[in-house]
């Protein structure tokens, strides 16, 4: 009798379910053949998914927001004071900020953090004028990145869990400020 080739891809195909494991394993061998399984089927949805999903775009991530690397306070170098005298409190307003630490829902918490305001304010010594200007340009620079949205610096700080984008912005503003001469 003639032997017929038989493909392996025509003839045998593939389990789709999982094949119950013989009576005689052991719970060990039982176990570690239904976590192949499942890694099996994982590793198939994760591609599907890759592929399902490769035609959808995605907006650029801002690799600030990401890769941060926090100095301790003491290895803060301070600011090179701007000549400008707006653009020098906001450099203090950040070294502080750095420094002492950040709040949120307080000008100043329990411990001497400060939100960004407060840091604008124990900065200006007392000058309302100076302080008024720092903070005009601080909200200035949050509404170029985020929009006329934003109603308030307040608001701003109050509406972030972590310091990382305030100090941002209060560096933004400090840098505005010096270019803008103020």
């Amino acid at each position: 009798m003639p032997h017929a080739s038989l493909s392996p891809a025509t003839d045998h195909p593939a389990p789709t379910t999982p094949v119950a494991p013989p009576a005689e394993l052991t719970l060990e061998e039982r176990l570690t053949l239904v976590n192949t399984t499942m890694t099996a089927r994982l590793d198939e949805a994760a591609v599907a998914h890759e592929v399902n999903t490769a035609h959808i775009p995605t907006a650029p991530v801002d690799l600030a927001d990401i890769v941060t690397i926090p100095l301790p306070p003491t290895l803060q170098p301070p600011p090179q004071p701007s000549p400008a005298p707006v653009a020098a409190l906001l450099q203090r307003a950040h070294h502080r900020l750095l420094t002492g630490g950040w709040c949120s829902g307080a000008l100043v918490d329990e411990d001497g953090a400060r939100c960004m305001l407060g840091a604008i304010r124990i900065e200006a010594r007392g000058d309302d004028g100076l302080e008024a200007d720092a903070a005009a340009v601080l909200l200035d620079a949050i509404r170029r990145k985020f929009g006329d949205d934003v109603d308030s610096v307040p608001s701003f700080n109050d509406a972030h869990g972590s310091a990382r984008t305030p100090l941002r912005m209060v560096g933004q503003a400090a840098g505005l400020a010096d270019a803008r001469g103020l």
